[in-house]
């Protein structure tokens, strides 16, 4: 959980997929636990921390399991997206639970579908298909209600409006806040990421919306192969957390 942006983000994710040694896979058999943990040859699976990994579902259990059975010589995290968001909300969102809800509370705040463009007409009507919908959803689900602007200029959200938020994001375990953070940083909203925890609205549906601007430039512009590649591994990481967020309820 950092401040960093995604193409530091993805410099960062590249750059230990490369380079960082892969260990060996030291195991043959993979089980689950009657508590929910993962044992291999018998043995419960830790976090970096140190902290047994138990899972909150049977379901969860089950494709962390998989996961690990996956490997094949080594054990390649890159490929273990549920066993991360896992061992992130047991090693670090249990322990900045603040930090990380005020993150999202910040996200809400300027949140990417209250900022509208005011030209061209065919984008603004793309931005009203995608997002008026979140904001009717925040609105009726959340009791919340946000207002949009033309262009980027911040506009000050209503105070009733954040704390609604903040109320909400304070009963996620933390499990539901490690992947609504995740789905928030990799959309751009706190509204589609909440909205996606609740099953309103589907992945692909969320992506979408999430990308409505940069699909209309690449429909004017085109795309090049290092934004491509950026982008599909982003989405497959999305994909994984909507995916964890299903497996935990």
């Amino acid at each position: 959980m950092t401040d960093e942006t995604e193409d530091q983000r993805w410099e960062r994710l590249s750059h230990d997929r490369v380079e960082r040694p892969l260990a060996k896979r030291f195991y043959k058999a993979v089980a689950v636990g009657e508590d929910h943990s993962i044992l291999l040859d018998g043995r419960t699976v830790k976090t970096p921390m140190k902290v047994k990994l138990l899972l909150p579902t049977a379901k969860l259990a089950d494709a962390v399991a998989a996961e690990w059975r996956a490997q094949d010589k080594v054990i390649n995290p890159a490929l273990m997206p549920l066993t991360k968001l896992a061992n992130t909300a047991i090693d670090r969102v249990g322990a900045e639970r603040a930090h990380v809800a005020g993150e999202v509370l910040g996200f809400a705040a300027n949140d990417l579908v209250c900022y509208r463009a005011a030209e061209p007409a065919g984008l603004l009507a793309l931005q009203t298909l995608h997002w008026s919908p979140v904001l009717d959803w925040a609105r009726a689900a959340l009791n919340a209600a946000f207002i949009t602007t033309a262009g980027i200029t911040h506009v000050a959200q209503p105070p009733a409006a954040l704390r609604s938020i903040e109320r909400h994001v304070s009963t996620l375990d933390d499990f539901a806040l490690t992947a609504v953070h995740n789905a928030m940083t990799l959309t751009g909203s706190a509204l589609l990421a909440l909205m996606l925890h609740a099953r309103a609205i589907g992945a692909e549906a969320a992506w979408t919306a999430a990308h409505v601007d940069e699909d209309f430039q690449i429909s004017r512009w085109g795309e090049d192969f290092e934004a491509r590649a950026r982008r599909g591994y982003r989405k497959g990481e999305f994909e994984a957390t909507a995916q964890f967020l299903v497996l935990i309820q």
